[in-house]
C-alpha cells in the first residue's frame, strides 16, 4: 500500500472489454452478468419523460428572463439532481471534435492504446475496471480517466499523443467546461439564498480540482444481462456530461424507476455529486445512475468532474444549518471519500450515507 492507501496494482489482469466485444461472440463472461435485481430491465420508464431542458441564454437576459432560469434550475436540481444545458457558451465544432477525438483513440490498436494502461493508485489513462475488490462483477466499459486540476496534477504526458490533436482538443475543451462549472456554481450558491461565491469558496476558490473520464460502451451481445456503469451517484461536486446523442444509455433514477436520458445535441448533461449535497446540508441531492449498452452500437461520453480541493474538510455550509436544520453531514476531505469509494467501486448511494452525522 502506497502512503494514500491505494494499492499499486489491479487485483487480477485487466480484460479490455472492448477487445471481448470485438471477438463478435453471442455470450458474454460470468464476470459481467448482473444478478437478475440490477439488470438493465427492471423499472425502466419508457415513456416521453426526460430529465428538464434549461436554456442558458435566459442567464444573460432582462430580470425576468434570468429570475425564470435561475428557478428552473432551483427546480431541477430540487426534483431530479440532473439537468440538460443548451446555449451554454461551449462552441459545438469543440465539443464534436472532443468526441471524435477520443472515438478515435478507442479505436486505435490495443498495443498502442496500453502504453497508457492505468492502476488503482490514481486511475490516470487507460481503464477497464473501478474498485479493486477481487473477483467483483465487473461494467461493460473501457475509460481514460485523466486529471485537469489543479494544475500541480495536471500532466499532459499522461493524456494520450495520438490521435495528433488529442492533447490540444482535450486542454482548450476542459478549460472552456471548467468556466462553464464555474457559473453553474454561482447559480447553484445564489439558489440556495447565499452569496454567489460561498459554493465555489466552499471547493476551495481557485484552488478546484477537475478531472475528466472519457467513457467507451462497445456493441454487447448480451445488453439485457450487464451494465456499462453500475448505479452510483457521483463522488464529487458536480459533472457535466457530454453524451452520445446518436446513443442514449444513461439511465437516471426518480423515484423507484429509471428514466432513460433522451440527450439533445451539443447539450451538456448537469448532475450533482455527493460533495454539493454536503456542502447544501441535503437541500440538493446527488442521484443514483446507471448505463446501459447497446448490441449494435458503441458509445462515447465524456464525464467531467468539477470536484473540491483534495485535501479541505467539506461539511454543510454554516449560513445552511440551522435549529431546525442542523448539520446532516460529518466532515471528510474529498481525498479521503474518494479513496473509500475507489477501493469499493460503484455502490448506489451508500457513500454519502454512510457521512450522515450519528443522531
Amino acid at each position: 500500500m502506497t502512503k494514500n492507501n491505494s494499492p499499486q496494482d489491479w487485483p487480477e489482469p485487466i480484460v479490455r472489454v472492448q477487445s471481448l466485444s470485438e471477438r463478435s461472440i453471442d455470450s458474454i463472461p460470468d464476470r459481467y452478468i448482473k444478478p437478475l435485481s440490477d439488470r438493465p430491465s427492471s423499472a425502466v420508464l419508457d415513456d416521453d419523460t426526460n430529465i428538464p431542458i434549461i436554456d442558458l441564454a435566459g442567464l444573460s437576459g432582462d430580470p425576468e428572463a434570468r429570475a425564470s432560469t435561475l428557478s428552473q434550475i432551483s427546480e431541477a436540481c430540487n426534483e431530479w439532481g440532473f439537468f440538460q444545458i443548451v446555449n451554454h457558451g461551449v462552441s459545438p465544432q469543440l465539443m464534436d471534435m472532443a468526441r471524435e477525438t477520443w472515438r478515435q483513440f478507442f479505436h486505435m490498436p490495443l498495443e498502442e492504446k496500453q502504453q497508457y494502461a492505468n492502476s488503482p493508485k490514481t486511475y490516470e489513462g487507460y481503464g477497464s475496471r473501478l474498485g479493486i475488490e477481487k473477483g467483483a462483477i465487473l461494467d461493460w466499459s473501457d475509460y481514460y480517466f485523466l486529471h485537469y486540476l489543479p494544475l500541480s496534477l495536471k500532466d499532459c504526458n499522461k493524456w494520450p499523443s495520438q490521435p495528433p490533436s488529442c492533447r490540444e482538443v482535450c486542454d482548450e475543451y476542459g478549460r472552456e467546461v471548467a468556466k462553464l462549472c464555474g457559473r453553474l456554481m454561482k447559480v447553484l450558491s445564489i439558489n440556495l439564498g447565499l452569496e454567489e461565491e460561498v459554493l465555489e469558496r466552499g471547493f476551495g476558490g481557485e484552488d478546484v480540482g477537475a478531472c475528466m473520464r472519457v467513457n467507451y460502451y462497445p456493441k454487447c451481445p448480451r445488453p439485457e444481462l450487464t451494465l456499462g456503469l453500475s448505479s452510483h451517484s457521483d463522488p464529487g461536486g458536480m459533472t457535466l456530461l457530454l453524451s452520445d446523442d446518436q446513443v442514449p444509455g444513461l439511465q437516471v433514477r426518480k423515484a423507484h424507476n429509471w428514466i432513460t436520458v433522451k440527450p439533445l445535441p451539443h447539450a451538456f448533461i448537469v448532475n450533482i455529486g455527493d460533495q454539493i449535497q454536503v456542502l447544501s446540508n441535503g437541500n440538493y441531492k446527488s442521484v443514483e445512475h446507471r448505463v446501459v449498452v447497446n448490441s449494435n452500437k458503441e458509445r462515447v461520453s465524456l464525464a467531467f468532474f468539477y470536484n473540491p480541493k483534495s485535501n479541505i474538510p467539506i461539511e454543510p455550509v454554516k449560513e445552511l444549518v440551522k435549529a431546525d436544520k442542523p448539520a446532516l453531514y460529518t466532515a471528510m476531505t474529498f481525498d479521503e471519500y474518494r479513496l473509500f469509494i475507489r477501493l469499493r467501486g460503484p455502490c448506489g448511494k451508500s457513500h454519502v450515507e454512510s457521512l450522515k452525522s450519528p443522531r
